[in-house]
């Protein structure tokens, strides 16, 4: 069941407030969940991303929810055409033209 669910997007900021609100220092949570101070640094700064298994750990410990259904389902972009760049030489090309035209 936990793999359908994914980590919110600002799971970090979201486990320091927590555990910040809770007093705990970083090797408080760590002696906790048993986990590493330097994983849980790495995670709050957003250098790693905890797996489902570290992510129930903390929610657990902190009681915050990470783990969340899909918002929706992920489907690649698809890439558009870009417009033609317009240039100054293209815009001379065109007044010229323009006044060739209304000259006739």
């Amino acid at each position: 069941m936990t793999e359908d669910l994914e980590l919110i997007d600002n799971y970090s900021l979201q486990i320091r407030q927590a555990r910040e609100k809770r007093g705990l220092s970083h090797e408080d949570l760590g002696k906790k969940i048993g986990e590493k101070v330097s994983v849980l640094r790495k995670i709050e700064t957003g250098k790693m991303t905890p797996n489902h298994q570290l992510a129930e750990k903390l929610e657990h410990a902190l009681g915050i929810r990470l783990l969340v259904p899909p918002s929706e389902p992920k489907i690649p972009s698809l890439s558009l055409p870009k417009p033609p760049e317009i240039t100054l030489g293209k815009i001379a090309h065109l007044k010229k033209r323009k006044t060739e035209t209304a000259k006739e």
